[in-house]
């Protein structure tokens, strides 16, 4: 709950999140000073020590991943027998959120993800840590466009083959290699399988294989060849859909050997060269089906079916035994078995209606919430819950001269309104007449200072303003306040601070007046990773940079690796060289 502190050290803040797996919290780590994202693992999966052992074993693998792409892991522990990881909190949205409200990216923006998906995981595949539960949910988009992994530790602590035992593991099936779904062990190419599924969603806004349930979709990745992205999206590039088909092949051996070769590949996939290459023929034949899991399917129909004959049999037989019984004494059963059957389902009928009745009435009955003011928080939620409510994992803190620290001061519904059972109650807990002196935050990180202020009871309220570059300002800091230093507020009063917006920014190396030399010391400045990409031209237009993998104005995000394509005079003069972007 709000205000709870895990190992006496993460403060937690709000929820962000619930799966099947594990539940992540927005937390204020008060030795560090920073905020952090909080997972901790839920459900039967905390009482299974085998499990338990592996997911703190592999979380830690996890910690020691260094890539820009990749989500950080600070810390994993356990703390009253629930078991967490606090990792890197990053403001963005998941792929998922970003495909709702775009429905299908554009191919350069796709390869671009991809990219640094495959950038990030190749670290993880140098170390033989395979991630085991690549989907949209699990990749972070940033507002500057930088891709971060999560899901490290949980994804690879998961049994991927119970396919029924979690909400989590259900959605993960649309992305599930089919050796996975066989029930054999996962590899470094069943994440280059899952990226291969990701990769036509990003470009078609839709997935590949559907069904009414985990085990119907799993048999469509066993049996069923990918749908032709082709017929989705007609001028694809061939490069481009050779990828998808190399990394979603059935067979493990016709795929990339791991991250870092997709990575390779996807490098150079937009180039016009590539654009009309030949499709690609796997050199491995394909497993369109798991012949093991139908034989199994197949006898087990047989022996239902066998079973429903032998029982037609046995009932044939004892008809004619039934038969041979003399009529009078076989009338004189039959009247009895009648009334005796009679009045035997009278009784059904009737208790059935007065069980229905109750029911109804009482699942539809209001009850009473209970007053619990003044009421410790343990004993407010076991009143609740004891009349049949269901507590909120929302509770507010409110300063109050009247009740004691850590006690209810209220509930949402109010005490002695009438509400529907297991209706959600929310509890406002006193922090006393307590009162915060503000300080002078100004220079001061705006993430550090609003995490210290709003685990106090303080409303922080955050507004983005402009400075000059040449200012002593960074990003991120709080240029000035609302309330002034030496001021005392309530708990749940407001407070709003301006944070500086400034940066670099990309230019737009396009435009004609730069050189290669000159994006080279913009990214060297910078600390950015430049890549060159050059393309053959018949043309005047040698070392005119006619493409960059950020768009101009996109501000500069440090370790990132930035793209540009420039064209070469070519040798032969083919002036048949394939147009991208309108320019030839």
């Amino acid at each position: 709950m709000k205000g709870q502190k895990i190992s006496d050290r993460y403060q937690v803040l709000k929820s962000i999140g619930e799966g099947g797996m594990a539940n992540v919290y927005l937390a204020y780590d008060t030795i560090l000073d920073r905020n952090v994202a909080v997972k901790v693992l839920r459900g039967d999966l905390a009482n299974d020590e085998k499990f338990v052992r592996r997911f703190q074993r592999e979380a830690l693998a996890a910690s020691s991943l260094s890539n820009p792409n990749i989500v950080e892991v600070y810390d994993v522990g356990e703390d009253n027998g629930e078991y967490y990881i606090v990792m890197e909190y990053i403001e963005g949205k998941h792929l998922k959120q970003l495909l709702k409200k775009r429905g299908k990216l554009t191919v350069s923006e796709a390869v671009d993800i991809v990219m640094q998906i495959t950038d990030g995981l190749s670290v993880a595949h140098d170390s033989y840590i395979i991630h085991r539960d690549i989907k949209p949910q699990n990749i972070m988009i940033l507002e500057n466009g930088l891709v971060k992994i999560t899901d490290f530790g949980i994804a690879m602590a998961m049994n991927s083959t119970q396919l029924t035992q979690t909400n989590s593991v259900m959605g993960s099936v649309h992305y599930l290699p089919p050796e996975q779904a066989s029930g054999k062990g996962a590899t470094l190419q069943s994440d280059i399988y899952s990226i291969g599924i990701l990769f036509y969603e990003l470009l078609t806004g839709k997935l590949p294989f559907k069904g009414e349930n985990a085990v119907e979709i799993a048999l469509k990745h066993l049996k069923e060849p990918l749908p032709s992205i082709r017929e989705e999206i007609p001028n694809i590039p061939q490069s481009v859909e050779n990828i998808i088909i190399k990394a979603t092949a059935k067979n493990p051996k016709n795929r990339y050997a791991d991250a870092r070769e997709m990575y390779e590949d996807l490098k150079t996939c937009l180039d016009p060269a590539r654009s009309n290459e030949e499709k690609i023929k796997l050199k491995y034949q394909e497993v369109s089906d798991d012949t093991k899991i139908i034989k199994q399917v197949k006898e087990e129909a047989k022996k239902i079916e066998n079973k429903n004959v032998n029982n037609n049999k046995k009932e044939e037989k004892d008809e004619v035994i039934v038969k041979k019984i003399t009529g009078d004494d076989l009338k004189k059963q039959n009247k009895i078995l009648i009334s005796l059957a009679s009045i035997f389902t009278g009784l059904v009928i009737v208790v059935t209606l007065v069980f229905a009745i109750i029911m109804f009435f009482s699942r539809n009955a209001n009850i009473v919430v209970p007053d619990v003011a003044n009421k410790t928080v343990s004993e407010a939620i076991k009143i609740l819950q004891d009349a049949g409510f269901v507590i909120s994992d929302e509770q507010e803190n409110m300063s109050s001269k009247d009740v004691e620290v850590g006690h209810v001061i209220r509930t949402s519904p109010n005490a002695g309104t009438k509400r529907k059972k297991r209706a959600e109650i929310k509890l406002y807990v006193s922090t006393g007449d307590e009162t915060i002196l503000v300080e002078d935050y100004t220079h001061r990180n705006y993430l550090e200072v609003k995490g210290s202020l709003e685990a106090r009871g303080l409303i922080v309220n955050i507004e983005e303003e402009a400075v000059d570059g040449d200012s002593d300002f960074e990003t991120d800091q709080i240029v000035r306040q609302s309330v002034e230093a030496g001021t005392s507020l309530n708990s749940g009063g407001s407070i709003t601070l301006y944070v500086a917006s400034i940066g670099t920014a990309y230019p737009d190396f396009t435009d004609g007046t730069y050189t290669i030399e000159d994006v080279e010391e913009f990214c060297t400045e910078n600390e950015v990773n430049l890549q060159i990409t050059e393309t053959q031209s018949s043309t005047n237009l040698d070392g005119t940079i006619y493409r960059q993998s950020r768009t101009a104005g996109s501000p500069v995000q440090k370790k990132a690796t930035f793209r540009i394509w420039v064209y070469r005079n070519s040798v032969s003069g083919n002036d048949d060289e394939p147009c991208e972007d309108g320019l030839c």
